[in-house]
């Protein structure tokens, strides 16, 4: 591989970004502007360094600076890249910008994101070869998916002043909360779950979703 080492039309810096030499801008939506994440952050950033070793069967010619829709950006933790590849953005993470032609390796650190992070990894080696990239690592299923959307939406009804009831009635519909018995049927239970899942979520919890592949509790239907 080979990477840019004169990317100067693509640096840029914040000023007063709360110490961040670049961060999203408040007056963009977040698909109208790149996102940045750090590997500790998003487990699919995929750390990178240059490597001195006998020359590799095949060598791929990837110039970063170069690639059409590609985004690199300085920060005091490196180089951050965004690179498309395969119809897919792949992230990357430098220390240093490696020397223009020269080999570069993927680190996969022992950590509780391997597995993640192997994945990833072999999605951006796929997208090199020009072969399908199956699905994303961090990919959620249709159930999390709403079991996800159910729990914003409640943590947003109780945020708003509304009873266990009326949430379950704008979730579930009318038809569903029963007129008796409320308090010791399963609805209600199930909602005050889905509030107090959606108040994680809320104060750091989705950072779960960066790292790990969410696994499907019970329906949520």
């Amino acid at each position: 591989m080979s990477a840019a080492n004169d990317p100067a039309r693509w640096r840029s810096t914040s000023a007063g970004s709360g110490g961040f030499r670049f961060a999203a801008d408040p007056q963009k939506r977040f698909d109208q502007q790149a996102i940045f994440w750090a590997p500790e952050a998003l487990s699919t950033v995929l750390p990178v360094r240059e490597v001195v070793s006998p020359a590799a069967s095949k060598q791929y010619d990837l110039d970063i600076a170069k690639l059409p829709g590609g985004e690199l950006r300085h920060a005091p933790d490196g180089w951050h890249a965004i690179v498309p590849i395969g119809a897919v953005k792949h992230r990357l993470w430098l220390r240093e910008l490696p020397p223009r032609g020269s080999m570069v390796a993927v680190e996969l650190p022992l950590d509780r994101d391997f597995d993640i992070r192997l994945r990833a990894a072999r999605r951006f080696w796929l997208a090199l070869e020009q072969r399908p990239l199956g699905p994303p690592p961090l990919a959620l299923s249709i159930l999390a998916r709403r079991r996800l959307i159910l729990a914003m939406r409640a943590a947003d009804g109780w945020l708003r002043g509304n009873s266990y009831r009326n949430i379950a009635q704008g979730l579930f519909g009318t038809l569903r909360v029963p007129d008796r018995g409320w308090k010791t049927d399963d609805l209600r239970s199930r909602t005050i779950r889905l509030v107090k899942m959606g108040l994680r979520l809320i104060r750091g919890g989705y950072r779960a979703l960066l790292r790990h592949k969410s696994k499907d509790k019970h329906d949520a239907s």
